[in-house]
């Protein structure tokens, strides 16, 4: 995956073949620069709120599929590793990984945070990610897919008597040593392009997890899989925090 949606003022590229090995090194001298974003979202689930959170309670079934084309591996009795794709920006390019954990729910409410992992070292950046969830019932006129009438598109009776609407947040962190040829361009641009990177990450990659759950939970249940409308992701952060 490449650097997404950068305008051609942001997406200065640097051809790594015209720098020095000594460029090219990750620097210690200077100060990791800290990139953050944060999203907020919805997910609909046209069945009761048991039968939902039984699903999520299972993780180990649906995580692994649904976190396509991420890779997906056991980390622990309730974590994962995930490799999440190709990413960079101006020559620097890597692959990122986290190792995350999924909290047993308390009350309707779950925790999934990331932990370091002993057996990677990640190459000069660390990760800090937190999302949490809850669940609702809601009536089925209170949805945002107007299920009365995407049912009644689709030939599906009856309704059901309540839908749980999943209420996501998650925030992300990223601290990175670049290498040094990096640091010779100006601390706003790599601001900018690191944030607009960090929140395309994101964006790309929770509207496609939010339908994978929804598909791979509907059905198994023979229902309709919700339409568009009934998953939102929204950036709520357009700064980092240094």
């Amino acid at each position: 995956m490449s650097e997404p949606n950068l305008s051609p003022d942001d997406s200065l590229i640097i051809s790594p073949t015209n720098l020095s090995s000594e460029e090219l090194e990750i620097s210690t001298e200077q100060e990791p620069i800290h990139f953050e974003t944060r999203f907020q979202g919805i997910m609909e689930m046209y069945s009761h709120i048991d039968t939902v959170a039984e699903y999520l309670d299972h993780h180990e079934g649906w995580f692994v599929r649904c976190a396509s084309p991420m890779r997906a591996e056991p980390f622990g009795e309730n974590g994962y590793t995930l490799i999440v794709g190709h990413y960079g920006a101006f020559g620097y390019e890597v692959d990122p990984q986290m190792s995350v954990i999924l909290e047993p729910p308390q009350n309707g409410f779950y925790l999934m945070y990331s932990v370091p992992n002993p057996n990677f070292n990640p190459p000069g950046y660390e990760v800090f990610y937190q999302s949490t969830m809850n669940l609702e019932e809601i009536a089925p006129h209170q949805t945002s897919s107007k299920i009365e009438k995407f049912y009644q598109k689709l030939g599906f009776s009856p309704l059901p008597s309540t839908v749980t609407r999943i209420n996501w947040n998650l925030q992300l962190v990223v601290k990175v040593r670049f290498p040094r040829f990096i640091y010779k361009l100006p601390m706003s641009m790599i601001q900018k392009t690191g944030d607009r990177v960090l929140a395309g990450i994101v964006s790309q990659i929770s509207p496609r997890l939010s339908y994978k759950v929804q598909k791979d939970f509907h059905s198994r249940l023979n229902l309709p899989i919700p339409p568009q409308s009934s998953r939102t992701c929204v950036r709520t952060i357009q700064n980092s925090v240094n």
